[in-house]
């Protein structure tokens, strides 16, 4: 299986704001109190598109869908924690935390995704978990190393340990399992979802080691990117807060690899990663400010790589 794909899913808001049934957890998200809710979602809209954009200009393949008025769906920005997409195929929708964020689940999507010419064999739908209070969030809880058969998930309350390992063992995937911390008020809190401190590229691994507080289990992991040949990339728990952590390697025209990103991400980063990071791919980066701030997510999720069989 490969790592990466040229295509992508994304939806464009069209009531974007801070959710406040994500924000009990979510410890990345502000309330920008001097913009109205329409100035927020202007924004937001600008954002996006802009971002989407510089995605086509080098050669991604983007779908964009267009978000409804109602349900009312602050969050829709970040698809990729109710649905991925399989090479096999097979579609999954993922148990959401948030209320609000399960009205996002829509099915015309993938009659979208058809109509472009791929194919979607099965649906496996693990969201009656909902019911019993557990949650796994998509390819925000669990990180995918398709290539090597490997998920990485921080546990947290929206990555549940059972429900993880049930999608290991549907997917025959080698469950990598740990916990990863935040301060939070001088207190070390549980990240929210995997994907904020670590990426996982085709030759290359970023990752903020010093979130993972139990060394036998930080070492557990590095171990196992290491021994499939990953290079490091270690950034810190600040850069972390820079969504520095939230990247995604996609495929642009002629097989070219890049790693996107947003603004506040890239500037982050010292001469020394951007320049280990290029060794490996090509840095895009778009300025989020709004969305990272409102939203408590970044450039990884607002992407939902399609690795759907084309017709």
């Amino acid at each position: 299986m490969k790592q990466t794909t040229n295509a992508i899913l994304m939806v464009r808001p069209v009531a974007f704001r801070m959710n406040e049934q994500t924000a009990v957890n979510n410890y990345y998200q502000k309330v920008l109190d001097n913009l109205s809710a329409e100035t927020v979602n202007a924004k937001a809209q600008e954002e996006f598109d802009t971002f989407v954009n510089k995605l086509r200009m080098v050669g991604v393949d983007v779908t964009v869908v267009e978000d409804t008025l109602t349900p009312d769906t602050p969050d829709s920005i970040f698809p990729n924690n109710w649905i991925s997409f399989h090479e096999n195929g097979d579609v999954v929708l993922y148990p959401m935390f948030a209320e609000n964020r399960r009205s996002e689940r829509r099915e015309d999507i993938l009659d979208i995704l058809e109509d472009k010419g791929f194919v979607v064999n099965e649906i496996m739908d693990y969201t009656s978990a909902e019911e019993d209070g557990f949650f796994l969030e998509g390819t925000g809880s669990l990180l995918l190393d398709r290539e090597n058969e490997k998920a990485y998930c921080a546990l947290s309350p929206r990555a549940d340990e059972e429900l993880f390992i049930e999608f290991c063992e549907d997917f025959d995937y080698a469950p990598v399992i740990f916990e990863a911390y935040q301060t939070v008020n001088g207190k070390r809190e549980l990240i929210y979802h995997t994907n904020v401190m670590m990426c996982i590229g085709d030759t290359f691994a970023v990752i903020c080691a010093d979130c993972i507080d139990d060394k036998q289990e930080r070492k557990m992991v590095l171990d196992n990117l290491r021994a499939d040949g990953k290079e490091i990339i270690l950034i810190t728990e600040d850069q972390v807060n820079n969504f520095a952590g939230n990247m995604l390697e996609v495929q642009g025209s002629d097989e070219r690899r890049y790693l996107v990103m947003s603004a506040s991400a890239h500037q982050s980063l010292t001469k020394k990663q951007i320049a280990q990071i290029e060794e490996h791919v090509t840095i895009l980066s778009s300025s989020l400010d709004t969305i990272e701030a409102c939203g408590g997510g970044s450039a990884r999720c607002m992407m939902a790589e399609v690795f759907l069989p084309r017709n």
